[in-house]
């Protein structure tokens, strides 16, 4: 790759536990495992939402929006499920950006994202200029449907943390990649990098508070129950899949509104409709690769390279370079005569909004020409003008 411009400068797993367990006669139970231990950092998604401790858009107002039809069922022979995609021939890009405009007055974004498969930030960062909870009628809303695959192989699940989506690719559909928006670990409760697989999964889970929350519940004079039974106070929502890395699952929520944010104690939550669809065919022992590129890279059919970054975790920021590695991803995706402009990748990583941005190809914007001496020019000019008089 040649690069126009050139630069001169260019895993914490919190402790914590859920223990779910499936019976014939009783409800399954979410039991923290390590809190006998007493561990500071504990439960996880357990605790979420669950104590009010989430975004203040989390407690403002639930959605209303019937999961049957934000479940985008097939319209004919022709038209996938939602969040499934077909694996391009060649390249890495799926999906397309498109617009809708809103129709009712009490829709807000967070009402469209979910409806079109899209989490809270990916909707925020789309539309910067549009109120969150009152758009108004006629407003037009970006639907950032369209992703580069993550740079990992395309097996099993692989979670991009940084990007907060969740990409499957089903072993049993070799020509398939589903992908939902997913939240994940605050800094303090951070979700762990790596490999692990699915075990056991639950239908109705119940939750017991860790007792570091209970304690601080109690503090504040509101003692938490041991133990939240099914039903639609349940901060797992109605499935859970247990991983194999202690401690952390992918279940559902009882607060949709916080998918696609930073708000979990470190377990996968993902919108009712999409657990529910996931749980009901993903097979237990299947890899899940959990990690973090906030920078990603990759060839769309006509081959334009195209270029997306997202917020850097706090928490895997240490010893990383954000534009080296941006430069490195790109470098070994193109050939050395392969002129790209550096500025347009530094951009990218300076405002990681998400956005797709083009850096070489069909799509790709013209390079700028380069400046005019135009006091050459001038000297020339009156050199002439001189001669002339002569």
């Amino acid at each position: 790759m040649n690069i126009r411009d050139t630069f001169t400068t260019l895993w914490g797993p919190t402790s914590l536990a859920v223990l779910l367990a499936a019976s014939l006669v009783s409800p399954a139970f979410a039991q923290p495992a390590d809190e006998q231990a007493d561990s500071p950092a504990q439960s996880q998604e357990q605790q979420t939402q669950e104590s009010s401790e989430e975004s203040p858009q989390a407690q403002a107002q639930e959605i209303s929006i019937d999961a049957a039809d934000s479940a985008a069922q097939v319209a004919d022979q022709d038209e996938l499920p939602r969040g499934h995609f077909r694996l391009p021939e060649e390249g890495d890009v799926i999906g397309e950006r498109y617009t809708v405009v809103v129709e009712d007055p009490k829709q807000t974004l967070i009402d469209i994202a979910r409806r079109h498969n899209i989490g809270y930030e990916e909707i925020r960062m789309a539309n910067p200029g549009v109120s969150l909870w009152v758009p108004g009628v006629g407003t037009e809303v970006v639907i950032p449907a369209q992703y580069i695959l993550p740079p990992a192989p395309r097996e099993g699940v692989v979670i991009n943390l940084s990007e907060l989506r969740l990409y499957y690719y089903p072993a049993d559909k070799p020509g398939i990649v589903e992908t939902y928006p997913v939240s994940v670990g605050r800094e303090e409760f951070a979700t762990p990098v790596g490999i692990t697989r699915t075990t056991v999964k639950v239908k109705d889970p119940a939750w017991a508070p860790p007792a570091s929350m209970r304690r601080e519940a109690a503090e504040r004079g509101e003692p938490a129950p041991s133990i939240v039974p099914p039903g639609p106070d349940n901060p797992l929502g109605e499935h859970a899949i247990l991983l194999a890395m202690p401690s952390y699952l992918i279940h559902g929520t009882n607060r949709p509104d916080g998918v696609g944010m930073r708000v979990s104690r470190g377990c996968i939550r993902m919108y009712p409709e999409d657990i529910k669809s996931l749980y009901e065919r993903l097979p237990s022992g299947t890899q899940v690769n959990l990690m973090d590129a906030p920078f990603k890279a990759g060839f769309a059919a006509d081959g334009t390279l195209f270029v997306q970054s997202f917020p850097q975790l706090e928490e895997n920021a240490e010893g990383f370079e954000p534009l080296l590695n941006a430069l490195e991803r790109v470098t070994a995706l193109t050939d050395n005569d392969t002129e790209i402009d550096a500025e347009r990748i530094q951009r990218a990583v300076e405002a990681p909004d998400g956005q797709f941005i083009a850096l070489f190809g069909p799509q790709a914007p013209e390079p700028e020409p380069e400046p005019v001496e135009l006091i050459d020019e001038l000297k020339l000019s009156a050199a002439t003008g001189d001669d002339k008089d002569a």
